[in-house]
């Protein structure tokens, strides 16, 4: 967990602090440490109190001690102070940095011995680069400190439930990082702070940029919390799973839409919050859910072009060639991440601005194309020829790479897929099984309890602990796959495409009937303590009712599946969900069994509950009563 660091410094001073900053940024950078200081507030703002909030949640405190530093009140009565109070209860660790000479004399800086009163300052090194070094290896040795004595448990008290770690290799989009801060934070001194829109192509770097926005600004925020909005099924499921987070008492409640509502009431009574909506490409939908009045922030990323008046638009445009070029040959290991582009040798330059110039700056291409090459070696002239020579009738047939298709991405995939597909068969076949699971918190319990109806090759493997994890490991080479912290796998939607396209007829329909059996076995058993385990697998449920309709399956486990999730819904009081479920489930149920056989009343006595429950009595009455009449003349042939 990174440390939070509050720098204090005087404004004369501002050029040296962001030299600081500089340094700081490669542990920033690996998630070390997260900093804030009062350069964030903007004019207008109530400054000081905000300056004391962030001081107090800081567990490292750099005290940019200069004439100008001991002159200004508000450094030294009261940051210092403060800072000092905090380090002597053992709340923080404080390092003052000395950037100017100083008379330090019966300082509480000699008293407390943080500084010798010959203490060297910073404009007083060969360099500043050496000072601030120096300065780095300093911060570092008290983290190490403080996570040896187990403090490391005092981390920042932000809650967030960012499904994505923070990537280290994200490069640019600075300009729409600032932007995005910039209007977000204007809300401090409006009465409504408007929502950003994130937008652009598929693959062009909405989710990346969101992500990195929270992890860049999450010391602004007491909690950060992320929606997927693919859908109003999948904003409910996670409106329902903000409600635990939160531990809102309404978490019980069976009506979802008490749920929803108790959600946005807590946006209204806290601050300090950012919501992000992901991928909400039906803004009709969304408008219901977001948030009212100004007291937070609320972020979307989105394809769509229109956002009116939900949201002010900011588009995201394909990397320029340099930028492009630097994130390739950072993510395929030939330059460190904190290196510059000018580090690379000029041949690796310009063959990686060629490949940005192939792939028309589509960051998530240039990320599959620097996997293929970071893991087989090749060179970057090597892998550009490889893809022209594979894509020269895609490249005809389309005039460009890149647009709004995924067939450059298609490319790059294809050739990880016969990679993976050579060294571990049964890592392709859980790839295969992911391309018809919904694409986000994919649960590994999927894979282990549904292991008997994975096929002859990924059977044993998910019934082996060892063996999956070395066959997730074969997919996170390539990175086709991202593995996060609660036990799921993420695939990207193109990745799915892709593999789905490479599958004639059969093997779909094949992959298809083996994800909806694993999804039923998984399932868990519908009662009051697992309610929040069947929420998170309400995604999954409806991927596979949507490809029992897409072929017409009437798999008894199919039928099974979706009356074991309209009781759920039901019991929940998520009667919108519910009702096309069992209305599919007596569908396959009457083909299958028959009008009279007893399973088929039983899916009618279901549909007919979760009428009576909405009180839709004229719709339940006649369900009843069918019911009845089959009963009565089983019992009387």
């Amino acid at each position: 967990m990174a440390f939070e660091v509050f720098i204090s410094y005087s404004h004369r001073d501002q050029k040296l602090r962001k030299e600081l900053e500089k340094h700081l940024s490669n542990l920033k950078r690996q998630n070390v440490i997260i900093s804030w200081y009062d350069g964030n507030i903007i004019p207008g703002a109530e400054w000081e109190p905000e300056i004391i909030k962030r001081l107090k949640r800081a567990q490292i405190i750099l005290l940019l001690v200069s004439a100008d530093f001991m002159a200004s009140d508000f450094c030294y009565s009261i940051e210092m102070n403060e800072a000092i109070a905090r380090h002597n209860a053992d709340q923080a660790r404080v390092i003052p940095i000395l950037l100017r000479p100083t008379d330090l004399k019966d300082s509480p800086f000699t008293k407390l011995k943080m500084l010798p009163t010959d203490a060297k300052a910073v404009t007083r090194w060969p360099t500043l680069d050496d000072a601030f070094e120096d300065v780095v290896q300093g911060i570092r040795a008290a983290i190490d400190d403080l996570t040896s004595k187990g403090q490391s448990v005092n981390s920042p008290p932000t809650r967030r439930n960012i499904p994505y770690e923070r990537n280290p290799l994200f490069t640019g989009r600075e300009e729409v990082l600032k932007r995005l801060h910039t209007a977000l934070r204007a809300g401090k001194t409006t009465a409504l702070t408007q929502p950003q829109a994130i937008s652009g192509l598929g693959g062009i770097g909405k989710t990346q940029t969101a992500v990195e926005y929270a992890y860049r600004y999450q010391d602004d925020y007491d909690f950060i919390l992320w929606v997927k909005a693919e859908s109003r099924e999948s904003i409910i499921s996670d409106f329902v799973t903000m409600a635990h987070l939160l531990n809102l008492p309404e978490q019980q409640e069976q009506d979802q839409s008490r749920v929803v509502e108790a959600v946005k009431r807590w946006f209204q009574d806290h601050t300090d919050w950012l919501v992000i909506f992901d991928n909400a490409n039906d803004l009709t939908i969304l408008r219901y859910f977001l948030p009212p009045g100004g007291k937070g922030h609320i972020l979307l990323t989105t394809q769509e072009q229109a956002t009116g008046r939900i949201a002010q638009r900011i588009e995201i445009e394909k990397m320029e060639p340099e930028e492009g070029a630097l994130f390739l040959l950072r993510r395929a290991a030939l330059l460190a991440q904190d290196a510059p582009l000018d580090a690379a040798s000029p041949t690796d330059r310009q063959a990686a601005m060629e490949i940005v110039h192939a792939m028309d700056g589509l960051p998530l291409a240039l990320d599959q194309a620097g996997a293929f090459i970071e893991e087989t070696r090749c060179s970057l002239s090597d892998y550009l020829q490889f893809f022209q020579t594979r894509q020269a009738d895609l490249l005809q047939r389309r005039g460009r790479l890149a647009t709004d298709h995924p067939d450059p991405v298609a490319a790059t995939w294809s050739l990880s897929f016969e990679k993976v597909q050579k060294a571990n068969p049964a890592a392709a076949d859980l790839l295969r099984l992911c391309a018809f699971l919904d694409p986000d918190g994919i649960q590994e319990e999927i894979f282990t309890e549904g292991a008997s109806e994975l096929g002859p090759t990924l059977q044993p493997v998910a019934a082996d602990p060892i063996k999956l994890n070395e066959a997730i490991g074969a997919l996170l080479t390539y990175s086709l796959v991202r593995r996060n912290p609660e036990h799921t796998l993420t695939v990207h939607r193109l990745v799915q495409v892709v593999l789905k396209h490479a599958m004639n007829k059969n093997t779909q329909r094949r992959w298809a009937e083996r994800a909806v059996r694993a999804v039923n076995l998984a399932f868990p058993e519908v009662e009051y303590d697992n309610w929040l385990r069947c929420q998170q697998f309400i995604p999954h449920v409806l991927a596979s009712k949507a490809l029992i309709e897409q072929w017409d399956m009437t798999l008894p486990e199919a039928a099974q599946l979706l009356d074991n999730t309209g009781y759920y819904l039901t019991e929940s009081a998520q009667y919108m969900q519910a009702e096309p479920l069992l209305q599919r489930a007596l569908s396959i149920r009457e083909r299958v069994l028959g009008p009279d056989h007893p399973n088929t009343v039983a899916i009618l006595n279901a549909l007919a509950a979760l009428y009576d429950d909405q009180g839709k009595y004229e719709q339940a009455e006649p369900l009843y009563q069918r019911a009845q009449a089959i009963r009565e003349r089983r019992q009387n042939p």
